[in-house]
C-alpha cells in the first residue's frame, strides 16, 4: 500500500520501520547517551539494516532531533487535549485553568515523551547545539495556549494583547515548579503541587484578568 505523505510517496511498512527506529534511538540515546549510542546498535534494536536507518534519517544527528521532535510534538498533542477538555468552553476562568494546569502536570508532563524529552535535552544538549537552533514554531505546547489566549482575550476574560507573552508567564507560575521537579528526587507531593497551581493561577489572573472577570 502506497500514501502521499508532504508530496512523497511513502510505503506502509516505512512509515512502521521509522517508529521502530524512533522508538529503538530514543530507548539507546537515554541509556547510553549520544556518544556511545551507534547506528549498529539502534538497527539491531529496530530490527532493521543499518543502511535503513542511514536513508530514513541521514545520520545520528538527525536522528537524535528527530526523536526530540516526535516527543515535542507528542507533548503537544497533551496539551491540546487538555485544553478540549478544560478551556473549550469557559463560564468561569480561574477554576478552568486550575483544571488545565492539573491535567498538563498529571497526564503531559508525567509521560514517557516528555520525561524522554526532558532527559534528553539536560543529556545532549551541550554536546549537539543543534538542538537550540531548531525553529520548534507550530510544534511548542506554549504555542496551542497562546492561541486559546486569543480567544479569551478576545472574551474579555482575559486582558492579554501578548498571547504568547502571558502563555509564557502562565506556565512559569503554574507548570514550573512540576516542570524543574523532573528527574530530581524532591518531586513536589501532590498537595504542594495543588497548592502551587492554585497560587500560580491566582497570580496569573491579578495581572491578566479581563474586565468581564472584574465585572
Amino acid at each position: 500500500m502506497v500514501t502521499i505523505a508532504a508530496g512523497k510517496a511513502v510505503r506502509e511498512g516505512s512509515a512502521r520501520k521509522r517508529q521502530q527506529i524512533l522508538a529503538a534511538a530514543r530507548e539507546l540515546f537515554l541509556a547510553d547517551g549520544f556518544e556511545r549510542t551507534s547506528m549498529d546498535a539502534i538497527a539491531a534494536r529496530a530490527e532493521v539494516s543499518k543502511r535503513t536507518v542511514y536513508d530514513y534519517y541521514g545520520d545520528k544527528r538527525a536522528l537524535l532531533l528527530e526523536v526530540v521532535r516526535h516527543a515535542v510534538a507528542a507533548l503537544g498533542l497533551s496539551v491540546d487535549a487538555a485544553i478540549e477538555a478544560n478551556l473549550s468552553e469557559v463560564d468561569e476562568l480561574e477554576p478552568a485553568l486550575i483544571g488545565f494546569a492539573r491535567a498538563i502536570t498529571s497526564s503531559a508532563m508525567g509521560s514517557a515523551d516528555y520525561s524522554a524529552l526532558m532527559r534528553l535535552l539536560t543529556k545532549e544538549s551541550s554536546h549537539l547545539p543543534e538542538l537550540q537552533d531548531q525553529n520548534w514554531a507550530g510544534l511548542e505546547p506554549e504555542e496551542a495556549v497562546a492561541n486559546k489566549f486569543v480567544e479569551l482575550d478576545r472574551r474579555g476574560l482575559l486582558a492579554a494583547p501578548n498571547a504568547r507573552l502571558a502563555a509564557d508567564h502562565f506556565v512559569a507560575l503554574t507548570l514550573s515548579p512540576s516542570y524543574y521537579s523532573i528527574g530530581r528526587h524532591d518531586v513536589l507531593a501532590d498537595d504542594d503541587s495543588e497548592r502551587a497551581i492554585a497560587d500560580g493561577v491566582s497570580a496569573f489572573l491579578r495581572a491578566y484578568g479581563g474586565p468581564a472577570l472584574a465585572s
